[in-house]
């Protein structure tokens, strides 16, 4: 299976790495994203490995979700032959923040 990170996933992505860039810890940043993309590519060999997202089950899209330390859950969806990255959530805020 191939990995697509969809533009709203890389502009989050681009949004914590700024955040702790702006705290004076970019290494943090740094760190989130390698963890993203070393997830992303265990999901190619283990497409089921992430549990149903429960908070975007009411759109009947198969919604799934792997957890990033310390604070993130990367949000995905299969379409075969194609896994769509399409969020990484803070899981400090607020659900209905999640709910489209």
């Amino acid at each position: 299976m191939r990995i697509k990170i969809t533009d709203p996933a890389k502009d989050q992505l681009k949004r914590i790495y700024h955040y702790f860039r702006r705290r004076g810890n970019g290494k943090k940043g740094r760190q989130v994203r390698k963890d993203v993309l070393a997830k992303a590519k265990l999901l190619k060999d283990h497409p089921m490995l992430g549990q149903e997202e429960d908070n975007l089950k009411h759109l009947g899209q198969g919604h799934r979700y792997v957890p990033i330390k310390p604070f993130y859950k990367m949000i995905y969806r299969i379409i075969k032959p194609v896994i769509y990255i399409t969020d990484i959530f803070d899981t400090r805020q607020d659900v209905d923040k999640m709910k489209p």
